[in-house]
Formats: structure tokens, sequence, C-alpha cells
């Protein structure tokens, strides 16, 4: 099976990658992705991401191959480029601006694809967000989710997983920039205090050119002070790469509601999880 996005999934899906992953993260002596070799398309520039894919193959006992994304731009047909990579791949891993190019390559040939960020979601991301927030959270189905910012991969993506996990998520932005969704889960408010007094986890992520300015990031920040009007116990969780002093405070990056940067770390196996998943591999 491919993973494009969340909403393909189902809750009981989304549990299961979640117990693999609980599995991955005590026992990472069996080489599971012993004779897998998967290809994958990233950018230069990403860091966290082709990591922990990197290494979690490597650490499973599978092989790499990497290719720029633009390798995936030229004008051959896309099912011929499937046709011929499921000679010699088990898998693809992309990471690509445009969602349209992996939905198409996913109409052809017999190997997997899992979607390593668009510009329309992040599944893989998230997926470990929560799977991270479940780990120190045992009522994580009670608590309220809030995006602070514009509507993008990042909070499409957690709107996807509020929906498909039942979770109550709330939107803060400025007015015109929504979600594109009915979803009853999804709740949208241009009024960030009043949202933040009921709500149990922050997420942002880092602001489009248009939000750089003192009226939106004096509005719209995340600081100390706003921390402490959400419930108790609150946690902030920013989409790295974050900025300080932009979406957030310098002073909130340092306090105990941030997550903490040892929040990731569950990204590895969760990938791991998910490419498994993927290969219909059993524990």
């Amino acid at each position: 099976m491919h993973l494009l996005e969340i909403k393909a999934l189902s809750e009981e899906q989304v549990l299961e990658i979640f117990e693999l992953t609980k599995y991955l993260k005590v026992t990472q002596t069996n080489k599971f992705l012993c004779g897998k070799t998967f290809v994958l398309f990233f950018p230069e520039t990403s860091i966290r991401t082709r990591i922990t894919f990197e290494k979690g193959i490597k650490d499973l006992g599978g092989e790499c191959i990497l290719f720029p994304p633009e390798t995936l731009d030229k004008r051959e047909d896309p099912k011929d480029v499937m046709n011929y990579l499921s000679n010699w791949a088990d898998g693809l891993i992309i990471r690509h601006s445009d969602f349209s190019k992996l939905k198409e390559l996913s109409l052809y040939g017999s190997i997997p694809i899992v979607n390593a960020m668009t510009s329309n979601n992040h599944p893989c991301e998230i997926l470990s967000d929560l799977f991270s927030i479940v780990e120190l959270r045992d009522n994580y189905r009670e608590l309220v989710y809030t995006f602070v910012g514009a509507a993008n991969n990042i909070s499409n993506s957690w709107m996807e997983i509020a929906k498909v996990m039942d979770l109550k998520f709330n939107h803060v932005c400025a007015s015109g920039h929504e979600l594109a969704d009915n979803n009853s889960n999804y709740q949208f408010s241009t009024f960030l205090e009043t949202t933040l007094n009921s709500s149990d986890v922050i997420l942002t992520d880092s602001l489009p050119s248009q939000f750089l300015n003192k009226e939106y990031i004096g509005k719209y920040q995340i600081t100390v002070d706003r921390m402490k009007l959400a419930n108790k116990g609150a946690l902030l969780n920013p989409c790295p790469p974050f900025f300080r002093d932009e979406e957030v405070s310098d002073e909130v990056m340092e306090s105990e509601y941030f997550v903490g940067h040892a929040f990731k770390k569950n990204l590895i196996f969760v990938q791991q999880a998910v490419l498994m998943y993927c290969l219909g591999l059993k524990i």
C-alpha cells in the first residue's frame, strides 16, 4: 500500500502503525528490511526527514539510493518511470512540492510510495507528532489541538488526523486563511487568546512572507504569557524549522511548554513502522 495522505488511513490503521512503532522502539536488532532497497527523492535542504528515513532504513538492514526530487520532473511518462523502478526497488520515498505527481506515480507499478512531504501535506511528520503526544498524554483523545498560522501542509495533515482519530482541532489565523474542509472536528477563529483558553496542544509552523510583519506577529505569536492562557499542562509543538521571535517567541522556546527537541526522536521509528506497514511486513 501507499502512504500519500493521512485521510486515506482508517483509525485502525493509524493505531496499528503506532503499535508497530512501539515495538520498533524497543527492538532494533531485527533486520526487517534486509534485502530491501528504497529509492529516495530528497532536496539537499531536507535535514530531519531525510536523516530519519535513511538511518531508519539502514538500521533495519535496508539500502537507500538517493536522487534529487527534480529527477521526477523530466518528460518521461510516470507509468514508465514506475514500471522500470519496480524492477529494482522495493519502495519509493518522495519529497516533492507537487502532490499530484505522487498521486500519478502511485497509479502505476507494484511498489509502495511514501510521501515525505509535499506542499499539500506532511503525513509522516504528523503521525510521528501524534505518536509522541500519545506517549506524553494517555488522554490524548480528550485534548484540544490548536494550530496557529496560515493554512498549509502541516495544518492540513493535522486536520486530517483529527478527523481520522476524532480529535478536536482548532485553527487560528487572520481571516481568509481557513482550511478548506467541512470537518465537524474543525473550528476556525481569528481570536488567539479566546481559543487558547480551551487548548491543550498548541501547534505552529514557520510563517509565510506576507505574515512577517509587526501587526501579525504581535497578534498571533506564541509567547509564554499566551501559553499561560491554555489548559494546565499545555504543550507547545512547533513544526521545525521554527524561527524564534516570529511564530514563537525565543522565551517560550526556552520554557517548560516547549515539547523539546527530543520530541522528534520518534520520527525515525514511526517512519520505519510506515515502511514496514506499507510493505505488509509482520513482526
